[in-house]
């Protein structure tokens, strides 16, 4: 009768442990090239940073949230026009090109993406021969930003934005790669950075 009850409460310990939402992990990676280059991996459970962004009480972040000193926000209502973007429809909405760098802005479902690809060549070759020397790649989700902005028009709020990440199961955020370096910024999962 023993081996029954205590088989029972593993399975249901096991059933529960499967019903419950894996955690997610933020992962930044950066690789510098060359013999001196470092090598930075950080794997840090969101909720890991949930717990401890609150502890910080740094200069200008404290309690997980970031004071914006000047009057860059006072000038556009961020708010307002993230709304108004998440709005709209899908579209490649700014699109910048010179000899040496493309800029892109866009909607795509609930992501805002920003890409910047510079190539040393000259930028404006046709989409299929250009090779980029250096790449920037940002993947905003509206719910990451509007938590980010849910503060007062001085802050940003670390601790909401990290919580609004954990929705997201795989998530690239941001990728940069240029001659010297290898920069990436990452939700899902696992807990490495292979």
């Amino acid at each position: 009768m023993m081996k029954k009850t205590l088989g029972v409460l593993v399975s249901m310990f096991a059933l529960a442990a499967l019903a419950m939402p894996a955690d997610r992990w933020i992962h930044i990676r950066v690789i510098e090239s060359g013999p001196d280059g470092e090598r930075v991996r950080i794997n840090i459970p969101l909720s890991l940073a949930e717990a401890v962004l609150p502890t910080i009480k740094a200069d200008k972040l404290c309690d997980g949230k970031v004071k914006i000193e000047g009057r860059a926000f006072d000038r556009v209502d961020l708010r307002a026009l993230l709304e108004a973007v998440r709005g709209a429809q899908d579209n490649q909405y700014i699109t910048v090109e010179s000899d040496h760098e493309n800029v892109e802005v866009a909607k795509a479902g609930e992501f805002l993406l920003i890409k910047v690809h510079e190539d040393r060549e000259g930028a404006r070759k046709t989409a299929g021969a250009r090779k980029s020397a250096n790449t920037v790649d940002v993947k905003i989700p509206f719910k990451v930003a509007q938590a980010l902005l849910s503060g007062p028009n001085d802050e940003l709020n670390l601790l909401a934005a990290v919580r609004a990440l954990a929705e997201y199961p795989n998530l690239e955020l941001v990728s940069v790669k240029d001659d010297s370096d290898n920069v990436r910024i990452w939700v899902d999962s696992t807990n490495d950075t292979n």
